[in-house]
């Protein structure tokens, strides 16, 4: 990658979407605290107004500016316009909504794209899902389930139909030896409590980060998407009593400390330590 584009970051925590025909936040976006922020020209954006936010996220873009933009899909008319934008400078990532096929994932890169993150949203996704994650360039999944659940005719489902889909994701990314999913979004954005649950549901299920709609979203996913200071002072004593064993069966907090559970522990510090 070009040393005048910014990387994203190493961990995705928090990604927050913004109008791609609102340039008046683009700056506000990335001062909210988020790990990236998504220039969005599919679902924010009326089909009248897709040209002239191309234009405008094209006319704000800079070389300092870390930014993801979500194009529109493949079945458009507009597609073909938006892979303009793959190498511009500043955009780290294209995200590709409704991914379905590897070839449509080649031709981002092929334009330029610096990285991609499909976004699988229907049932052709899910049904490609290895393919996808293992495509050269891909950095990560993540979860559409507002437009899955309307893909599958999914009515008034909860959570527990969804978990299926979320898990294929987590599985689909540890199988490409790629970094874990970004979680969908939370519709709710003055609900803090839901969105807390949400956050720790995803954490539980092995997600990297989360979506957000807004950036009142950012500051509670930013800090119940790391491990909580119970958990780090769980690890740290897990990490402690198995150094000071010599090998020997060692228990913490009353259950048996062995390899699976040690490593557990490393990997709670490491994601602690990432922020």
């Amino acid at each position: 990658m070009s040393a005048a584009v910014p990387q994203l970051p190493a961990l995705l925590r928090s990604v927050l979407f913004v109008p791609g025909n609102r340039p008046d936040r683009f700056d506000k976006a990335l001062a909210a605290g988020a790990s990236a922020v998504i220039l969005d020209l599919e679902d924010a954006v009326a089909p009248a107004d897709k040209p002239a936010a191309r234009d405008a996220v094209r006319a704000w873009l800079k070389p300092e500016h870390r930014v993801i933009v979500r194009i529109n899909s493949a079945e458009t008319p507009w597609f073909a316009d938006d892979l303009a934008l793959a190498a511009a400078p500043g955009v780290a990532a294209l995200m590709l909504p409704k991914a379905e096929r590897v070839d449509t994932l080649a031709r981002a890169s092929a334009a330029g794209a610096r990285a991609l993150i499909p976004l699988v949203e229907t049932a052709a996704g899910l049904a490609a899902l290895n393919e996808l994650a293992r495509a050269p360039g891909v950095r990560c999944l993540a979860f559409g389930s507002i437009d899955l659940q309307v893909d599958l005719g999914l009515r008034d489902a909860t959570e527990d139909e969804l978990l299926p889909f979320r898990l294929q994701l987590v599985m689909a990314s540890r199988l490409a030896g790629i970094a874990a999913p970004l979680d969908g979004v939370s519709t709710a954005i003055d609900d803090e409590p839901r969105l807390v649950a949400d956050v720790l549901r995803a954490r539980r299920l092995g997600f990297g980060g989360k979506l957000c709609i807004h950036p009142k979203q950012v500051a509670a996913v930013n800090t119940h998407g790391v491990p909580s200071a119970e958990q780090q002072a769980w690890a740290r004593r897990v990490i402690d009593a198995a150094g000071s064993a010599n090998g020997a069966a060692v228990a913490v907090d009353g259950k048996m400390v062995d390899k699976p559970v040690l490593l557990r522990a490393e990997a709670i510090l490491r994601e602690a330590a990432a922020g």
